[in-house]
């Protein structure tokens, strides 16, 4: 050991130490400036080969809000206040598209027009040919402009259709509606049961609605994944 002239041990350098502070300072960064996305993003490229476009699957997903914050509202079917994002899988539940955060007390369908665009043009952007791909969706999802909007990207909408407290047959052409392929959505169902482990998403603590969606954007690119962690192990 090493001591000075006067016969003292000189004492070392204090190694700074990893804090919370400064993971949670990186996050809301990452969050904010669009790196998390941009990883999330990443992870669907390195998945492209494995990807199963024949059928696309929307479904939403709830949160309770403990702490309120931006997006959030009373959700009269939760009995709580909530904030809901609509992700888009493909047939083997890989996340390849979403919406931004929307507030708890809004339908299904609330702006889904604008939605679907951003989502389908998103996915185009990233080099995924969607042209031909059923798109299925719950009743809730049953709107015109939502059809009319897989139409334009050349996306069969495979949508269960919403009777809307109607009594009798509507007129007109009966809609396309295939049930064996619209029971292919149950793979979205097990990407939010994926999802539900990251105890963060499940209930909701992040009052910035950039804080909360790029948790989101982990987890989805961490899904995406994690069959190639597997076959590493």
């Amino acid at each position: 050991m090493e001591r000075t002239a006067d016969g003292t041990v000189p004492k070392r350098p204090r190694k700074k130490e990893l804090s919370w502070q400064a993971v949670y300072y990186h996050f809301q960064k990452w969050s904010a400036d669009g790196s998390l996305q941009r990883v999330w993003e990443q992870s669907i490229e390195t998945i492209r080969p494995d990807l199963d476009l024949a059928h696309l699957n929307l479904d939403g997903s709830h949160a309770l809000a403990k702490k309120g914050g931006e997006s959030v509202a009373y959700q009269h079917r939760k009995r709580a206040k909530t904030s809901n994002i609509l992700p888009i899988t493909d047939a083997q539940g890989y996340v390849l598209a979403s919406t931004g955060m929307i507030a708890g007390h809004h339908h299904d369908a609330f702006d889904l027009k604008p939605h679907l665009q951003a989502a389908f043009k998103s996915m185009k952007r990233l080099g995924l040919t969607i042209a031909g791909a059923y798109f299925n969706a719950d009743s809730a999802f049953d709107t015109l402009e939502a059809r009319k909007v897989c139409f334009n990207h050349h996306v069969i909408p495979n949508i269960c259709e919403n009777k809307r407290n109607r009594k009798q047959t509507k007129r007109g052409r009966k809609r396309r509606f295939d049930a064996a392929v619209y029971k292919q959505r149950f793979t979205s169902e097990r990407s939010f049961a994926w999802i539900d482990k990251f105890r963060a998403l499940l209930v909701r603590y992040d009052r910035k609605d950039a804080n909360f969606l790029g948790a989101h954007h982990l987890a989805f690119a961490l899904i995406n994944l994690r069959h190639l962690f597997a076959l590493k192990v």
